[in-house]
């Protein structure tokens, strides 16, 4: 599992994923999956907040350029 300062948006996709997986499979042991459900809790409040910061960004920059002139 990465860490959450090296977590990668794609990354956290990935495992999130995996996790959703081995649960619909029924692959999980009873006495991991509290652990994959928090891990799996975890990623999904991180996704959203990356998609939020990134989404906030972008309105930002496009805020920015929109005042520019075709001369700037």
């Amino acid at each position: 599992m990465s860490s959450f300062e090296n977590l990668t948006y794609r990354e956290a996709l990935a495992e999130l994923q995996a996790i959703v997986q081995e649960l619909e499979d029924g692959m999980v042991d009873i006495d991991l999956l509290v652990e994959k459900v928090r891990r799996a809790s975890f990623l999904c409040q991180f996704l959203r907040q990356k998609l939020r910061t990134t989404e906030e960004e972008v309105q930002k920059i496009l805020q920015e350029t929109e005042h520019l002139t075709p001369e700037q």
